[in-house]
Parts: structure tokens; sequence; C-alpha cells
């Protein structure tokens, strides 16, 4: 046997690298395999170890077996033996590369929008008790990690009202982020708090009465708005109400102040178009053109914002239409297409989404509910539940990433705007073994409701709400299943309680 000619020191160095790096993928692409399939199963609460053991399978048991069974084969075919080029170890490292990446190529693209969802909402259940600096270092490699195959959800990922704005309604310009807006929407969300007056001595001649005044003088914030249609739009008569040009032109004479007039035109919207479920449950959507809409006083979504968008165009005010996804009750963590819309007033942008100001959803039938929980929404809680397609509509100073927005809890912005914070978890979903623990501030002194509603139907339970400053809602013997803990407030005690958001928890039993 002639022996090859005798490496360099560097050439030594080299093919020891290359070795490394070789023997190294058997054990990178098979991890990465499990760990996928494990996010996948710690999401829809399937037993996680059982997809570890059958990681084994993919090696070394199934590469190993192939090998064996391809080389007794090979004797029993051959007249003699003849040594073979590569050696057992390289074509163990070629036949796992090859069952894993077939079994993670098929993985990924049977269900590409769930396993991005998996990995970016479980992607870390190992470490899911641990809380030391190592650990949240560790998760933000793995949440990196799985933000790398954001693109995969995309190319699958589908806005069906995409089709339905109409020409001319989206954004021609990049936005910036309003003055004073908080990107964290645990700390001080609202970013809409007045200046603090100056004091006496700031000016020779002001007074404490006059700082007073100053202060009670002083515009309020955009965010929450009282829920109360704007007078023009009660007193529209039938006659302004035929075309959008002249519901523009009254809204326009009616009201100077454009940020009044934005609210308006909200106001317009969310009272006198009712959500079309039925389009909704057949898919089949009629024509979403702002004039439609106006006349049959039905639209999904495309048609509140493609409305709002045309009156402002006759109102002078600068509005598009923004799409992307939301998040809504019921458990929906990656959400699903969405649009709303954008108004520019005194020179910045604030968010605002009739759809959800102008009802809900009981069965079937649409229900008419006027509110303004999403009318200048700050930029870090309408994050919570809306991910436009262009990031800069986030109006934020560092954008979310999809990953990011899909591990948010699902909390609506009435959530904060009655003083409620959320300690403990700050997760879309959790598992836990058996009962389930949530910790909640409480800094306007109001009433909490807790549901524990198995997911895909079943009986809700109760859980029990103790505590005043802070709340702990505590949902004990659920048994195994997945949950989505509905929140519900109330001014009093025994009042009628409104939803304000959820989480999800996978319970092992």
């Amino acid at each position: 046997m002639t022996r090859g000619p005798e490496l360099s020191p560097i050439g030594k160095i080299i093919y020891v690298v290359f070795r490394l790096l070789w023997t190294s993928l058997v054990i990178v692409v098979p991890t990465i395999g499990v760990w996928v399939a494990s996010s996948l199963a710690a999401y829809r609460n399937g037993p996680v170890w059982l997809v570890c053991l059958a990681g084994l399978l993919l090696f070394p048991i199934l590469p190993a077996l192939w090998d064996l069974i391809s080389e007794l084969r090979r004797r029993r075919k051959a007249k003699r033996w003849h040594p073979r080029t590569l050696t057992t170890w390289d074509r163990l490292i070629l036949r796992t590369l090859a069952l894993n990446l077939i079994f993670l190529g098929a993985l990924l693209a049977s269900r590409p929008e769930t396993i991005f969802t998996a990995l970016s909402a479980r992607g870390d259940w190992p470490l899911d008790q641990a809380r030391h600096p190592l650990a949240e270092r560790a998760r933000g490699w793995i949440f990196a990690a799985a933000d790398g195959l954001q693109w995969l959800y995309e190319a699958a990922h589908d806005n069906e009202y995409d089709g339905m704005i109409e020409a001319g309604a989206r954004p021609s310009e990049t936005p910036t982020p309003p003055p004073n807006a908080e990107d964290d929407p645990w700390s001080d969300p609202l970013g809409s708090t007045p200046p603090p007056v100056p004091p006496p001595d700031a000016d020779a001649g002001a007074t404490s009465a006059d700082a007073k005044d100053a202060k009670d003088d002083a515009p309020p914030p955009l965010w929450p708005s009282p829920a109360e249609v704007h007078p023009a739009v009660v007193a529209m008569p039938a006659s302004a109400k035929a075309s959008v040009a002249e519901v523009g032109a009254y809204l326009a004479s009616a009201e100077g102040d454009p940020r009044a007039r934005v609210k308006a035109i909200h106001d317009f919207a969310a009272t006198h178009v009712a959500y079309d479920y039925a389009a909704l449950n057949a898919g089949l959507y009629p024509d979403q053109r702002a004039e439609t809409v106006l006349r049959t006083g039905l639209g999904v979504c495309a048609g509140y914002s493609n409305l709002i968008k045309a009156i402002g165009d006759v109102t002078g005010d600068e509005i598009v239409v923004v799409t992307g996804d939301s998040r809504g009750i019921g458990g929906e963590i990656s959400g699903g297409g969405h649009a709303w819309n954008a108004a520019k007033i005194d020179g910045a942008w604030h968010l605002l989404d009739a759809t959800w100001d102008a009802g809900h959803r009981e069965g079937d039938v649409f229900k008419a509910e006027y509110r303004t929980d999403y009318l200048f929404t700050p930029p870090a809680l309408m994050g919570l539940s809306h991910l436009p397609e262009d990031p800069a509509w986030q109006l934020r100073a560092e954008p979310l990433s999809r990953g990011e927005f899909t591990r948010q809890p699902m909390l609506r912005p009435a959530f904060f705007a009655e003083g409620w914070s959320l300690i403990d978890p700050r997760r879309s979903q959790i598992t836990v073994d058996s009962d389930v623990v949530l910790r909640i501030g409480n800094h306007g002194g109001r009433h909490m409701m807790a549901l524990a509603v198995p997911l895909g139907g079943g009986r809700e339970r109760r859980c029990q709400v103790r505590g005043e400053a802070e709340v702990q809602v505590r949902c004990d013997d659920l048994g195994a299943g997945t949950f989505n803990i509905e929140l519900l407030t109330s001014p009093l005690d025994h009042g009628t309680f409104t939803y304000v958001g959820e989480l999800q928890v996978n319970v092992r039993g």
C-alpha cells in the first residue's frame, strides 16, 4: 500500500481543524433536529421526552444500522473483499447528515409557520425554570437562532387582506416614532404624560395659581380618551352619509382640530360599519373599497381601513393603511392577517384600529360596542397585538422581531389603562406541572376575574383571585391540557367584567 505525501505542520493543523468541523456536524445537525421537534412538542403540549428519545434513532441507531446493512450487502455481492475509500466514522457522519437533513427539511416544509412560532415561543423549554444569568444568556442565543428562521415564516405566510387595500392607501414614507414614545410596555408604556408645569420661580410674574391654571389648560393625553362618540358623528344627518366625499366634507366643516377630526373619522367608521362575519366564515370577501363599505355598512378590517383613509383624503388628514398580523382572543399566539391605520397629526404619526373599536363577536354575530382602546394607542401597547409587515410602522425606536412579538403575553391596552401590570410570567405561553400561578400588580384599585378555558372547547373553570396591591391568580387541579387563562376586570366586585387579555398555559397533569 502506497503512503501519501507527508503533510507540512500547517497542513496538519488544517487537516485537524477540518476533521473537527466534519465530526462536529454529527452532533450539531441531529441536535438542531431534536430542538425543532421538541420545541414543537412543548408548544403543542406533547411528550417532549418521547421526541428526545426518538432523536436517538436519527443518531446513532439508524445511521449505524444503515451502514451495517450496506456493509453486509457489499460483502455478499463482492467476489473478494476490497477496502473502503471512506472510514466507518466518515460513513456514519454522511449517513447521519442525510437522514437528519431529510427529517429536518420535511418538518420545516410541512408546517413552517407553526415551527417558527413554536421555536419563538417555546424554543427555550429546557430552561423553563432557570433564572440564572447564564440561563438568560443561553435563552438569548436560542431566540436569536429562532429569529434567523423568520424568513421561513414570511415565505409561507400570506396576509389575505393585502389584495383588498385600495390603490394609494399604503404609506409612501418611512415614519418616525412619536415623541416620548416608550418601547417597553412594562415601564411607562403610555408615553403621553403632559410636560410638568414650571415652578413659580421659573417666571418673575408666575404664581402657584398660575401654575395650577397652566396645568388645567394642558392638553389631555392622547390615550386613553373617553369612550364618547364625537358630537359631529352623533349629529351627522343622513344626507351627509351619501358618499365618502360628503362624509369627509361634513366632518371637515364640523371639526377644525386635526386630532379631534381624526377621532371623528375613527368614530364614524367604528359606529357605521358592522364587521362582516359571514364573509369571514365563508372566506369569500365582497368588495372592500371605501364607497362600497359605506353603502353596505359591512366590512372586514380592510374595509374599515380603506374607509378611514378615504375620508381622511377628503378632510385633508394624512392617513394611511398599515397591513400586518394581529393577535386577538382565542389563543392566537402567532396571529393572523389584519389591516389598520396610522394618522399623522401635528407632524407625529399615531396608530388607530377602528375594527377592534367597533365591537366584538358573539358566536357568529357581530355585537356593536364602541370604544377607544385602539385610538392613538401608544406603540408599545399596540405592539402587543399588532405587528405590521413593515417594521417602521411599529413606531418604535427598536422594532420588535416577529419572535419577540410572539413571546409577548396577549394583553389588551385596557389592561394597562386600568392600572394593571403583569409581574410574572411575561410570556405568551408557559408550561406547568399542575397549578397555574400569575402575579399581577393592581395600581388602579380594580377587581379581576380569571377563567381557565380549555383550548379547542370545553368547560371553563374560574380561578382563584386573591390580593389587592398585588393580585395572585391561581388555577388549581386543571388536569392535563392546554388552557387560555383569560383575564377580565371591573371597577366593582360584582359588576360587569371586561376582557383585557390572556396567557396560554400547557399543563402536564
